[in-house]
This record gives C-alpha cells, sequence and structure tokens, in this order.
C-alpha cells in the first residue's frame, strides 16, 4: 500500500471551487483520499509550502497517433536530427520536434505537467494502429475520437434516409470498435467530395456524388452523439479551413447544431473575414460572440506561434491546395480506404509574413474576447498551429498583457494594423488557466476523476514554483505525480509508468451488424470481425494500460 502526503500546498482546483487554499493532499493507493485512516502509514512526504498545486493538465486535442502522424515522422528526418532525446538510467532515446516520437511526446508532455492526452482523428480502419501508437506513449493516459462525416457507410445511410436511430446505432457500433470516447468530423462531406474532384464544399453545398450537405452531416451526427449521451459534443473540423471569409460558414455551422452540444476545434483557423486591401481580415470578434451568446457551443482554439512545423490533417482538399505553401518543399495527400483521407505538409510560421501574423493574433484575440473559460481550450492542434512544447509561451501570452503587446510590436505592421489585440486588456488568472487547460477538459469529455483534487480523484497531481514568469513556470514543474507515481521532478522524468485509455460505450442494438458485416465484405480490405478491437486487444496494445470506460446517459 502506497500512501502519500503532500503538504501546505497553495490549491487551486476550478472543479471544486478551490482558488489558492492552503491544503493538505493525502494520496492512498493512487487516488486522492480525504484523511488517513488509523494504521496508514506515509510512504513518501512531500513539503510544498508555498507552491502551487493543481491537478495534471490535460490537452484534449493533439496528433500523437495514426497515420498521418507516422507520414509527418517519415517526412521530417531533419525533425529528428534537430532535437534528440538521449537515453537516460530511466527513459529511452527518442527524438522530434514538430513531429515526436512517441517517446519523446510522453516524457516531454509529463515534463510540462500534462497527465492526459487525447488523439482528436482516428480514422476507425486505422484505429488498431492509432492505439498502439498511444500505447507506447509514455505516462500519459490517452484516448482519441473516431472521424466520421466522410465515411462511405454513413452517407449511404443519409442517402437512403435511414432514421436516426439506426445511425445512431452506427455510430454507437463505430465507438464501440474503435474504442474511442467520441465523434469527430473533418471538413464534413468534403473528405469525398474531394475524391470526387470538388475542390471546395461549403455547409450548404452538396457533395458531387452522395447529393448530402455538410449541415445535414452536422445536424444527424449531433444529434446521435447527443442522444447516445456520449459526454463529449460532437467534435466538429468545420468546412473551409483557412478559407478567408471562413468566418461564415463557422457561425452558421455553430447554428446547424440546433441548439445540441457542439465542439468547434482549432478554430482560429475558422475565423477569418474578408476585408481590407488584402481580403484576409479577423472574424475574432465575431465568433467570439456567437460563442458567449450559444451555450451550447465550446471551442479549443489551435493557436498559431511562429517557428517551423508540420501540419497534418485529416482534410485533404484543405491540404491538397496548402502543399503550394508547404516548407520545406514537400507534402503528401492520400485516400484511406472509403473513410477518410489525409495530407501532411510542412510549414514555417513567419512573424514578418501577414497572413502568419494576423492568424497568430486572431487565436489571442478569440482566447481574451470568450469570456467562460469553461468553454475554449487551450491548444494549438499540434503540430498543426506549433508543437505541444509551446504551450508554456502561450501561457505567458495569456497572463502577461505587457509581455503580449511587446510581441504584437514586433509583427507585420500591417498585420498589427489590423487587429483588436493591443485593446484588449485582460490577463488569463492561474485559476483561468488551470480551467482551461484541467477541469474544463475533464469535463466536456467526462472524465470525472480527472482534472480535479478531490477525493476519489485519480492522484494526477503537478506541483509549480510560483514565478511571475509564466512560461517558466510551466515549462517545468517542480513535481508531477501519475496515478499517485512521482514520475517527474525538477522537470526531468524520474519515473516511466503507463497510463490508462479511456473510451465510451453507448447502448446499442447490435442488430446493425446485420447491415454493416455484408458492407465489408464487399467493399473493405478487411472482415467486420477484424476491423473491431476487444477490451483485451486493446490493453495489450498499450503494453498493459487500464481501460476506462466512461458512463453514457441516453437522452431524447
Amino acid at each position: 500500500m502506497s500512501v502519500i502526503k503532500l503538504t501546505g500546498g497553495r490549491v487551486i482546483d476550478p472543479a471544486n471551487g478551490i482558488n489558492d487554499q492552503v491544503r493538505d493532499i493525502y494520496v492512498k493507493d493512487g487516488r486522492i483520499v480525504a484523511a488517513l485512516a488509523d494504521g496508514d502509514k506515509v510512504s513518501a512526504e512531500y513539503n510544498v509550502s508555498g507552491r502551487v498545486v493543481m491537478s495534471g493538465a490535460i490537452d484534449m486535442h493533439t496528433h500523437i497517433g495514426g497515420g498521418k502522424v507516422n507520414i509527418a515522422r517519415e517526412m521530417l528526418p531533419e525533425d529528428h536530427r534537430g532535437d534528440p532525446v538521449a537515453r537516460t538510467e530511466v527513459t529511452r532515446s527518442s527524438c522530434g520536434y514538430c513531429a515526436p516520437g512517441t517517446l519523446a511526446a510522453g516524457y516531454r508532455y509529463a515534463e510540462m505537467g500534462y497527465t492526459s492526452c487525447f488523439e482528436p482523428a482516428i480514422i476507425p480502419m486505422n484505429a488498431r494502429q492509432a492505439h498502439m501508437e498511444m500505447g507506447d506513449t509514455p505516462i500519459v493516459d490517452t484516448g482519441g475520437y473516431a472521424m466520421l462525416g466522410s465515411d462511405d457507410f454513413l452517407l449511404r445511410m443519409l442517402v437512403a434516409n435511414e432514421d436516426q436511430k439506426s445511425i445512431n446505432d452506427y455510430v454507437a457500433w463505430i465507438l464501440h470498435s474503435t474504442q474511442t470516447l467520441g465523434i469527430k468530423v473533418v471538413n464534413p462531406g468534403g473528405i469525398s467530395a474531394f475524391k470526387f474532384n470538388q475542390r471546395k464544399l461549403d455547409l450548404d453545398e452538396q457533395n458531387a456524388y452522395y447529393g448530402v450537405t455538410p449541415r445535414r452531416i452536422i445536424q444527424t451526427l449531433t444529434r446521435a452523439v447527443h442522444e447516445l449521451g456520449v459526454p463529449h459534443p460532437l467534435h466538429v473540423h468545420a468546412s473551409n479551413l483557412g478559407v478567408a471569409g471562413n468566418v461564415d460558414t463557422t457561425l452558421a455551422t455553430m447554428e446547424a447544431a440546433e441548439g445540441r452540444p457542439i465542439h468547434l476545434t482549432h478554430i482560429q483557423f475558422h475565423s477569418y473575414g474578408t476585408e481590407g486591401d488584402r481580403k484576409f481580415s479577423s472574424g475574432a470578434a465575431r465568433i467570439a460572440e456567437a460563442i458567449n451568446r450559444h451555450k451550447n457551443v465550446s471551442a479549443d482554439v489551435g493557436q498559431v506561434l511562429f517557428g517551423q512545423t508540420v501540419t497534418a490533417s485529416g482534410d485533404n482538399m484543405s491540404q491538397y491546395r496548402n502543399a503550394a505553401f508547404a516548407s520545406p518543399k514537400k507534402s503528401a495527400v492520400m485516400d484511406i480506404e472509403m473513410e477518410a483521407g489525409c495530407g501532411v505538409v510542412p510549414f514555417k510560421y513567419k512573424d514578418q509574413n501577414f497572413v502568419n501574423a494576423l492568424q497568430w493574433a486572431i487565436g489571442l484575440e478569440i482566447f481574451l474576447m470568450v469570456e467562460d473559460p469553461w468553454r475554449i481550450f487551450l491548444t494549438t492542434d499540434h503540430p498543426n498551429g506549433a508543437p505541444f512544447t509551446t504551450y508554456p509561451h502561450l501561457i505567458k501570452l495569456l497572463t502577461d498583457r505587457s509581455f503580449r503587446n511587446a510581441m504584437l510590436d514586433t509583427i507585420n505592421p500591417d498585420a498589427k494594423a489590423m487587429s483588436n489585440l493591443a485593446a484588449l486588456e485582460r490577463e488569463y488568472s492561474l485559476y483561468e488557466i488551470a480551467i482551461m487547460t484541467r477541469a474544463a477538459p475533464a469535463r466536456i469529455l467526462g472524465l470525472t476523476d480527472r482534472g480535479h483534487l478531490a477525493p476519489g480523484a485519480a492522484a494526477d497531481i503537478v506541483v509549480y514554483t510560483e514565478n511571475a514568469d509564466r512560461e517558466r513556470m510551466f515549462e517545468k514543474p517542480d513535481l508531477v505525480f501519475k496515478d499517485g507515481e512521482l514520475v517527474v521532478r525538477d522537470g526531468k522524468v524520474v519515473k516511466v509508468v503507463r497510463g490508462n485509455t479511456h473510451v465510451v460505450k453507448p447502448e446499442f442494438d447490435r442488430g446493425i451488424e446485420k447491415k454493416i458485416e455484408p458492407y465489408f465484405r464487399r467493399f473493405h480490405s478487411v472482415r467486420m470481425n477484424n476491423f473491431k478491437i476487444s477490451d483485451d486487444e486493446l490493453c495489450e496494445c498499450g503494453g498493459g494500460s487500464k481501460l476506462i470506460p466512461h458512463a453514457c446517459g441516453k437522452r431524447s
């Protein structure tokens, strides 16, 4: 039995309304307890007096597993050479900055105080491989969202006007078969449309082959996810990513949810207007006002930060267009069975480039103008806007107005003139940072035992020495505990443990397989029963990880 005590820390725990209160924290067998029982003997005590204590951070949108991530790794050998991870007595060697290997990703996340990371775009046909990669990512908990929206079977159901219950059964079957935590749509219908030579697909345009609009896909899937009781709303990568004027599409996408919960991902890339001489402007104010008004809408930002990265997306339509801007000049755009596609394009964001500089400002404007930190999430859409290791820098931009404005003064002057950033006085507090990076992600994903420090919670705990320079504070925590095990001390991994895998398993009519099985036999390269991932196989993929299913409550 392991019993740990953290003494005298300044606890910030927004899920329980605790803001900078001095408290002791007790951990018994990997769980936080209110107090020790008679006979319990403390095996390790840590004096954290004067230091800030939070739960482990949660990245609800980061590309850490799946086919496109591997393509990115293979495409950038120079990225591997430039940022190796040395082997130690505890860790194994790894490499990569823009597209780190599985080991480097796990170590670096833990060293920043992150204990859970979620892959937002698992193509169902490739789910087994994605889980194997995430299972090879040490220390952190993982999970993912299954991609639908350009899936041939789903589109055929819509063409045939199948009833909502049948579609709900199919969505639930996908969640079970892929062992995932939510449903994602990427450019709904657009990945499929690209294969039929459409080069754009707005919300109310019809797919050239199926005659189905993105609006109908979103309406159907938001309803399916809601009625199945999946905690995480439909995770939507909207149409027209990166296109000037797409702010109108994004606002219309919010309305397409018809009041049901919807999560718009990397919304910075969907917040562009057409004002000014260059016909490219910030739509951040309109987006923030809409989020503030629509309580059913949440979003993560996908902040752009300057420097080299690689864009890796299931949106082959947008990546085909973006390939012309690759830096260095190489790219890959490909199809995956009949379910989806992907595109990988290396890219370098430059502070003197007008578009890049305005993208940087737009993301920050959204962060600062959305009023509710429970519905806006800190992401860079790793690695699309920037690698996840830039999060401490992003936190400094949000918490330090003078630093933010100093950086604003250095960017492309035309972009600065088009931005309202200098007028925004808001500075995020530590409490708000804890909401956005811990309590809110846990709540929106349905992780009832993560993201907080109340009795019964998993002992994912991070200890920081407060520093007015928030970048330095958040880049190297003093202590990180994963399920009660000390894994990081002074910003360095001291022990490697295996994280857990989070899934949902909503109820459904298994009779849906009578329709699915012959479809697989006719169209797919694998049989239906080989497509499905069992519980024991998933845990084996994760090197013995624990499977944690989260409750779904059916809604009408």
